[in-house]
């Protein structure tokens, strides 16, 4: 017990010592809502913690099927909670032939379990692939143009219109946004006021090889008005000496993009083209006789997430594994498209493939959940060694804090002011348990710091902590 004890206070000192130097800076200034130890932005100083990607649990079975069922054949969806009823739209494509898909629609009141039959919505223009839609609210205006519907086709994005998500119509002959290849997403930025898309471009690089147009690189664009966008910027590469990203890596673009507090977090579907699903078979074999190659193609997927809108951070390290098991409907892809969040949780829906990436395109393909606990994409995660965490000084106005937590060791959390000395009324408090939401509570209260700079100093062992809410 004394070697231990002696071990913290070298810590605190070594703690303090850095946070003096630091003392000076700027607060952060924080708004309401979930930060996300995600990256290392809100972080000081941290010790004997390692930062651990949290992989969600995908339920068994997919929820939209292929063939024969819901005639799913591409792995782009999306789903919205409708804000009246409660209920679960989901918008995705079916094939007509090779190159050109429709709008498929259906509603469901857990976000499980679909209402069938699937509905075949009117094709407002030839779509080739996508599904990207957004609901701007039952107050935009005009209000027949409250549902914007992205997709691409013949050489870019572009976008239809609705009163309700079911009947559409374009608001431009030609694309918005040009980019020469065919996936898409739409999203709305609440922090910056403006809609941006996210697409692929083939282009060539360093880092891997493939066909003479080059390999899949996700670029973006941002609009006010979604018809005038800015110059494309590239956003997500592969990563020179990562271990995993070994051979041929690009991308499917990325999508499923959600806000939370400063942060938005998007899934980053990773392709390598260079691995076979299932060696030896090719294409007709798998069912899809387009053309003769073989079954090639693994995917998974990563985490990304940026804190001004424009400048994309990612992981290597897959948030969302395809199965490894030939048998399984996923074990080729497993390729992340939309979040969504149901109480405490979030939802992960994600399409899989069973075979390699052009194969079995109208037999194999079908799209499923996986779910976590809201907000735990990363961990900073202690064992048997106590580990610390100070955060930079934050400034914030809050009537309640709670941490987002798995505890199977112990957790404690006090307050500190800019320099880091410990504030007298916001000491040391014992946190137990496994919740997105464990309280905390001082007897002075909150509200007397509104405005001042102050730290979080956590210390834990054999735990998780993912961040803390401010409300």
């Amino acid at each position: 017990m004394k070697s231990r004890s002696l071990i913290r206070q070298s810590l605190g000192i070594i703690l303090l010592l850095a946070i003096s130097l630091a003392s000076a800076a700027e607060p952060l200034r924080l708004g309401p809502g979930p930060q996300l130890f995600v990256d290392d932005h809100l972080i000081a100083e941290q010790t004997f913690l390692s930062r651990t990607v949290n992989q969600p649990v995908k339920l068994p079975d997919p929820v939209i099927t292929a063939k024969g069922g819901d005639y799913n054949h591409q792995p782009y969806l999306t789903v919205l909670r409708d804000p009246d009823t409660g209920r679960f739209r989901v918008w995705y494509n079916t094939p007509v032939t090779y190159g050109r898909s429709h709008l498929a629609y259906m509603e469901s009141t857990d976000g499980i379990h679909w209402i069938r039959p699937f509905r075949l919505l009117q094709d407002p223009s030839w779509i080739n692939y996508g599904a990207s839609v957004i609901d701007r609210g039952r107050d935009f205006k005009p209000s027949d143009e409250r549902y914007a519907f992205a997709f691409w086709h013949d050489g870019g994005t572009r976008i239809a219109v609705s009163p309700d998500g079911l009947d559409w119509r374009m608001i431009s002959s030609d694309p918005v946004w040009r980019h020469n290849h065919d996936i898409t997403s739409l999203r709305w930025d609440p922090i910056r006021k403006h809609y941006f898309l996210i697409g692929t471009v083939k282009m060539p690089g360093p880092l891997w090889k493939g066909d003479k147009e080059g390999q899949r690189i996700p670029h973006q664009t941002v609009s006010k008005d979604l018809l005038t966008w800015e110059e494309k910027w590239p956003i997500i590469f592969p990563k020179s000496g990562a271990p995993i990203e070994q051979g041929e890596t690009q991308f499917y673009s990325m999508s499923g993009v959600i806000t939370r507090g400063e942060l938005m977090i998007g899934l980053v579907k990773v392709l390598r083209d260079d691995l076979n699903a299932t060696p030896g078979k090719s294409k007709e074999e798998m069912g899809d006789t387009d053309k003769k190659r073989k079954a090639a193609g693994l995917g998974y997927t990563v985490l990304a997430w940026t804190r001004d809108g424009r400048h994309w951070q990612r992981d290597h390290e897959p948030f969302l594994l395809n199965d490894p098991d030939p048998a399984r409907w996923d074990h080729a892809m497993a390729w992340g498209d939309d979040q969504v969040l149901v109480g405490d949780e979030t939802y992960i829906y994600y399409g899989g493939y069973q075979f390699g990436h052009k194969a079995a395109r109208y037999e194999a393909r079908q799209l499923g959940i996986a779910r976590m606990p809201r907000d735990r994409y990363v961990a900073r995660e202690a064992d048997l060694n106590p580990g610390h965490l100070v955060t930079r000084p934050l400034s914030f106005t809050a009537g309640t804090l709670s941490v987002n937590a798995r505890i199977m060791g112990a957790m404690r959390v006090r307050l500190l002011d800019a320099g880091g000395q410990p504030l007298g009324d916001y000491g040391w408090v014992e946190l137990k348990g496994d919740s997105v939401k464990l309280p905390i509570s001082w007897p002075k209260g909150l509200a007397a710091l509104s405005g001042k700079a102050v730290r979080l100093e956590f210390e834990l062992t054999q735990s998780q902590l993912f961040g803390f809410q401010l409300d």
